[in-house]
């Protein structure tokens, strides 16, 4: 049976799911009705992108080559693959997907954040107060069988980037955590630079 996670809390993968080697990480967001009226209440495109960051034990980015997302889709270890924009997956929803092989990823990578940042926010007047149902979930790639979901519920208006959870080693087990941390940060560079990775070895 699916976990519903509430904002911060973990759930155990490996040791919860015998067998258990990848993950898909689904993605998922509406746009939601205009607020304001400056376009006519009509509902907004907004083009929002999933990205993995692949962290040390340091909790740093050690490379661009780091950061899966819309330019780098695939992992050079072959363990993190960014399935494109908008893509259905097992069940109904999913925008976006991530698939994780646990069982393979050198062992170097201690946590996998997952974020998600809304495209040319600041040319197009654009924030996550204009998302709503946006979600996280993990499903166990070989089964179809999801493992855990995380609704983000909260009022995240002004904000433009978003950490909706994270992967993480502990003692050998494979645990999620369900984040929800909105960013005023407006590009891949600028997310990266927040987990160590200098602006000038950005080669992306």
């Amino acid at each position: 049976m699916s976990v519903n996670l509430q904002k911060g809390q973990k759930v155990d993968l490996t040791k919860g799911n015998a067998g258990l080697r990848k993950v898909m990480v689904g993605l998922g967001w509406d746009a939601a009705q205009n607020s304001l009226g400056t376009f006519g209440g009509k509902t907004q495109d907004i083009d929002c992108d999933a990205i993995a960051f692949l962290l040390g034990s340091d909790g740093k980015l050690a490379s661009s080559g780091d950061v899966v997302f819309f330019n780098n889709l695939r992992h050079a270890s072959g363990c993190v693959l960014h399935q494109g924009d908008n893509l259905t997956g097992e069940g109904e929803g999913d925008d976006e997907q991530i698939m994780v092989d646990l069982s393979n990823l050198p062992q170097k990578y201690e946590r996998i954040v997952i974020l998600v940042s809304i495209y040319k926010a600041t040319d197009r007047s654009q924030h996550f107060g204009m998302i709503k149902n946006a979600f996280i979930r993990l499903v166990d790639a070989d089964k179809s069988k999801e493992l855990c979901i995380y609704n983000l519920s909260e009022n995240y208006s002004g904000m433009t980037s978003m950490v909706f959870g994270e992967l993480y080693r502990y003692k050998g087990e494979w645990k999620f955590n369900a984040v929800g941390q909105p960013m005023q940060v407006w590009s891949v560079a600028q997310l990266a630079e927040r987990y160590g990775l200098p602006r000038s070895v950005w080669k992306r």
